[in-house]
């Protein structure tokens, strides 16, 4: 059977300084000035994450920041 370990990560705000999430009141979501330096910034902090084995599952954005969400595969012990 497979198992997973799951883990919260947060980055504050200043680390994303230009990111805007919005959603409007019909549910549609976008991500509108996102310079292409954060954008880099993301993308390192997900290459590294999955370096180390974990998968993103989720990422949520807020005035404080972004939380990732994150699962990777528990390695079977051996009998």
């Amino acid at each position: 059977m497979k198992r997973f370990e799951y883990e919260i990560t947060h980055h504050p705000a200043d680390t994303f300084k230009q990111v805007v999430y919005f959603c409007t009141e019909t549910g549609e979501c976008t991500l509108d000035e996102v310079p292409g330096e954060e954008t880099k910034m993301l993308s390192q902090i997900l290459n590294e994450r999955g370096n180390q084995g974990w998968e993103l599952i989720q990422v949520s954005f807020g005035k404080d920041g972004m939380m990732a969400f994150w699962k990777r595969k528990v390695k079977e012990k051996e009998k």
